[in-house]
């Protein structure tokens, strides 16, 4: 017997996750689909529950909150750049905004589906048929990772574009749930698990991103991909100096969650360097070698502080 299959337009976060309780089982929240819809057709995301979060008008708002930059998790990628106070304070957010997927794509995709992206991986994201033929992995139900060909961890790969600047920001994001609100630091959320990359309660609703406003960054952002538009991220780099000096890096594409390192000056830049480039544990399950995917992580964040450096 065939489940019935549902959807629910809401109105509010309040109505969104009331009804997620009610669906526990078999839901999946939806904004702009570029994910959850493509992993739907491959077979990769199975339900009957569709929850469409488009009409809760208060997700789709940018307003400063005292020293905070307050981004509703709805606004949509490629309108970002028509705030002021993005283009002023954050340009770099806008950067690498404009690095993911497409324009057309970009003009659906939502921040707050960008942050919360599924990982991905050349020998899962594939057509039903593929994975059957080739085997299923770990993070289909199979009994191993075909990538490396171990039976404990996924290594699928982290994505996002805007999380590793969101993270060189401090960014904070605020979550709503069935037991209230809560507010967490962005990069804090994230699980190194492959499998399950988002260590969030099922119901657990993404509501806007926090950027405070008088820290003055200076950010560099850097992409390896095959092709400029359309193609997920091999290699992902963020390297921001506050006004008081400190330094952070943030890594995507090369682990199941981003990799972050932190100093107080930019006389740490080789510590840094050395630091990230052993923590991300970068595997064979891109279109670029594993050997060139490491090496362009010392590549870019040379270049990124010779960047910062020009800035000063």
């Amino acid at each position: 017997m065939i489940a019935e299959k549902t959807y629910h337009k809401v109105i509010s976060a309040e109505d969104a996750i009331a009804t997620a309780v009610e669906n526990f089982t078999d839901f999946k929240y939806l904004a702009g689909g570029t994910d959850v819809i493509v992993n739907k057709f491959q077979g990769n995301a199975e339900t009957n529950c569709l929850i469409d979060l488009t009409g809760i008008e208060e997700l789709k708002q940018v307003a400063i909150e005292g020293n905070v930059l307050r981004i509703g998790s709805l606004v949509k990628l490629d309108d970002l750049k028509k705030h002021q106070i993005i283009t002023d304070s954050f340009p770099v957010l806008l950067t690498a905004a404009h690095e993911v997927a497409s324009p057309m794509l970009r003009k659906t995709a939502t921040i707050g589906g960008n942050i919360l992206c599924e990982n991905r991986c050349s020998f899962y994201n594939q057509s039903e048929w593929w994975r059957e033929a080739v085997g299923y992995c770990l993070k289909c139900d199979g009994d191993i990772c075909i990538a490396t060909g171990g039976k404990k961890a996924c290594f699928s790969k982290f994505v996002s574009d805007t999380a590793p600047v969101l993270i060189c920001c401090d960014a904070q994001i605020e979550i709503a749930d069935k037991d209230g609100i809560s507010v967490l630091k962005l990069e804090d959320i994230y699980t190194g698990d492959g499998v399950n990359p988002v260590k969030l309660s099922k119901t657990a609703l993404l509501k806007a991103i926090l950027l405070p406003l008088t820290n003055q960054y200076q950010c560099v952002f850097k992409k390896l991909r095959p092709r400029e538009g359309v193609d997920f991220s091999s290699l992902t780099t963020a390297v921001s100096k506050d006004k008081t000096g400190r330094i952070k890096i943030a890594l995507g594409g090369v682990d199941p969650k981003p990799v972050v390192a932190e100093g107080d000056s930019i006389a740490m830049k080789d510590e840094l360097i050395t630091r990230v480039f052993k923590k991300a544990r970068v595997i064979d399950n891109d279109v670029y070698t594993r050997p060139y995917r490491r090496e362009m992580i010392k590549v870019f964040l040379e270049r990124s502080f010779t960047e910062l450096n020009k800035q000063l």
